[in-house]
């Protein structure tokens, strides 16, 4: 099989947010991949000095690696724009919308999916989430940054004296917080490639939910592929993954985050615009399971940015 492109291609890693570890661990697997699938690649470690770091390697295209802010809100994918650099993933706006759990649920909302109770909390209105949780949410309660992945900076509280330390952790990382309403079911999520949706996975964290221990510290979780949910459901949740992808103008691959309950709604949660891509990331599970390889996928993702850019 032919290359997708002869040029050489710059796989964008690290970053300055939070996520950065996770990063540089997406970064490395999809160098070897690429180096193995016979391109020209190289590994950027993406700082203040993006632009010099990124101008002076030569690349005619990136692979972005990045997770967080600064890699997965639009900011990188709007230097590649005025660079002129062809790039994996989603573009400016959806990458943003993707990223901003707030927005992203008013356009979800508008589609016709399913969302539950929430409100946005400033730092100006924080003495007011109390009240909040208690009229509109209900315990228990989802606290966690209004930008942020990976589950930073999330916690669940029961009751009202849980509610300050939870803010404090959650506005450590931003000015505003998300508080959703816990919705009790299965934690399903669904791989996007392309047009189409590749699956859905069931995770069955050994923790209180499926938080950055339970993603990233090898034992912490269980997968099952296909999820155990029925199959009118199943066909509902990667239907919903879908829609979801495409009403935030997504484009190449995502995964789709769902609660399905026990009823059998699909509750969505938000979109990964470039979620991890390790050996072991939920994605590269999902083709896994469906035949493609892990180097398959990443060649895929690449051949689908090169398309787009013509």
């Amino acid at each position: 099989m032919a290359l997708a492109t002869e040029k050489r291609i710059g796989v964008l890693m690290g970053g300055l947010s939070s996520e950065r570890d996770v990063s540089l661990a997406t970064g490395r697997a999809v160098l070897d991949a690429l180096r193995g699938k016979g391109y020209d690649a190289v590994g950027i470690d993406i700082g203040r000095n993006a632009p010099e770091a990124i101008a002076m390697t030569g690349i005619g295209a990136a692979f972005i690696a990045l997770h967080g802010r600064y890699g997965e809100d639009g900011a990188i994918q709007g230097l590649l724009e005025i660079m002129g650099i062809p790039y994996t993933g989603s573009g400016i706006l959806a990458s943003a919308i993707g990223m901003d759990k707030a927005a992203a649920k008013t356009m979800f909302k508008a589609a016709g999916l399913l969302v539950g109770p929430y409100c946005l909390v400033s730092a100006g209105s924080r003495s007011g989430a109390s009240g909040l949780i208690e009229k509109e949410i209900g315990y228990p309660a989802v606290v966690k940054p209004r930008a942020e992945g990976s589950s930073v900076g999330v916690s669940i509280v029961n009751k009202p004296e849980e509610i300050e330390p939870a803010l404090n952790i959650a506005f450590s990382y931003g000015r505003d917080v998300l508080i959703e309403k816990y919705i009790k079911g299965k934690e399903v999520q669904v791989g996007i490639l392309g047009d189409r949706a590749l699956g859905a996975i069931e995770i069955v964290p050994k923790r209180s939910f499926y938080d950055y221990e339970a993603k990233y510290e090898k034992g912490m979780s269980e997968h099952f592929f296909p999820a155990r949910i029925p199959e009118d459901i199943y066909k509902r949740t990667l239907e919903a993954g879908l829609l979801a992808h495409n009403c935030i103008g997504c484009r190449g691959y995502s995964r789709v985050d769902f609660i399905v309950t026990d009823d059998g709604s699909p509750y969505i949660l938000e979109v990964n615009t470039l979620p991890g891509m390790t050996q072991t990331s939920l994605l590269p599970e999902i083709a896994q399971k469906v035949g493609i390889s892990f180097p398959d996928l990443v060649e895929e993702i690449l051949r689908l940015a090169i398309e787009q850019s013509i």
